[in-house]
């Protein structure tokens, strides 16, 4: 594929629907050098395609039928044919000798930003005609002001599919993560409503509709834990009064059990005195696990660690006080020091086991809790 048909394809025309302001030019051209026929033309390698079209009967024409195809290596130039019967170029047209029995056409090109043309404004009549230098300027101007749109509507084209991109894009991720992300209102008086609420909150709870939080946001006091009502609300309102970013951990019923949940927000004050704040619900309970077993491990070391390093530290303190020690002793404490170094190992490699337990049990809350 050529730079040209690269190009033409990058605007993304062909078969697209009418546009009033194109029309409209196009409409203008018919009128200021008075002929009966205009079109807005975009060509490829095979066909010639009215993007616009006043007065003819068809949307498109054989690429080798084009009168348009011999202004395509002329950016600069308008191209004029006042009488096609005395070029030999159309000739034994076929447009020339049937249906639209063209005999003057004049197309200013449709230049693009690499400077290669889409096709051309043209205005076609079916008997020969002078064409005049202020009419020609006039198609030129027009051919101009056409191209500024078609630019226009390729931005537009492009940035439509960049929002449409990012827009899924952001569906998928509020949909699909398990966290409700929300744009809460709370008004001057304390009343509550959801601007927004992604669908991630029926994954926490989903035995909750999200037309019912949405509804009623005080619907989510129901599965908090009673003694953690009042520090949510107090969490809520502070956060509110003094505008600082809120972070709340609180417990929720799940499925007859409770798991710990956070809210996370940001309060903004507005000038009618109400407050949007922009945050987040999410489960935290596997960060609780993992602190409980690491809570656990410290405890264990401590604990068993306890009465060998403290028996270590008596035979040092008998070796450091005997000058001289038999034989027969060395070999005693060497059996104590032995001892203790295998109890150690047997406690390592239980410490090791229960670890890796308690590590399997956090990544399979955690898989379930991406889920």
């Amino acid at each position: 594929m050529n730079n040209r048909l690269e190009d033409v394809k990058s605007y993304n025309l062909f078969d697209t629907e009418t546009e009033r302001e194109l029309d409209e030019i196009t409409e203008l051209a018919s009128i200021i050098c008075g002929t009966p026929i205009s079109l807005i033309t975009i060509l490829d390698d095979k066909r010639q395609w009215f993007k616009c079209n006043v007065g003819l009967n068809a949307t498109e024409t054989n690429i080798d039928d084009s009168f348009c195809q011999h202004a395509l290596h002329n950016p600069d130039e308008v191209l004029v044919i006042e009488n096609a019967l005395e070029d030999e170029r159309f000739v034994n047209n076929k447009l020339v000798v049937g249906d639209p029995n063209i005999r003057f056409y004049a197309g200013a090109p449709l230049v693009t930003k690499k400077n290669n043309v889409l096709g051309t404004l043209c205005i076609i009549d079916k008997k020969p005609r002078k064409f005049l230098k202020e009419q020609e300027r006039a198609l030129e101007i027009l051919a101009n002001k056409a191209m500024d749109r078609i630019e226009s509507l390729k931005l537009i084209n492009r940035l439509t599919k960049t929002i449409d991109f990012n827009t899924e894009r952001l569906v998928n991720l509020t949909e699909k993560l398990p966290i409700g992300l929300f744009e809460l209102l709370i008004s001057s008086t304390g009343d509550l409503s959801f601007n927004f609420l992604s669908k991630g909150i029926t994954k926490l709870h989903p035995e909750i509709n999200l037309e019912n939080w949405l509804k009623d946001p005080t619907i989510g006091f129901s599965v908090i834990h009673q003694d953690d009502i009042e520090g949510f609300q107090r969490a809520l309102n502070t956060s509110v009064n003094e505008e600082n970013k809120l972070y709340h951990e609180y417990r929720v019923k799940h499925n007859n059990e409770y798991h710990w949940h956070a809210i996370n927000g940001t309060p903004i004050r507005q000038k009618d005195g109400n407050t949007i704040m922009y945050g987040s619900f999410s489960d935290v309970t596997h960060h609780f696990e993992y602190q409980s077993a690491l809570e656990q491990i410290s405890f264990d070391i401590s604990h068993v660690l306890r009465r060998p390093v403290t028996t270590m530290l008596g035979i040092t303190n008998l070796l450091e006080s005997e000058a001289n020690l038999s034989h027969e002793q060395i070999i005693e404490y060497s059996g104590y020091l032995k001892a203790i170094s295998k109890e150690l190992e047997e406690f390592t490699q239980e410490l090791n086991e229960v670890y890796s337990e308690k590590k399997t049990k956090i990544s399979c809350h955690n898989n379930t809790y991406k889920q």
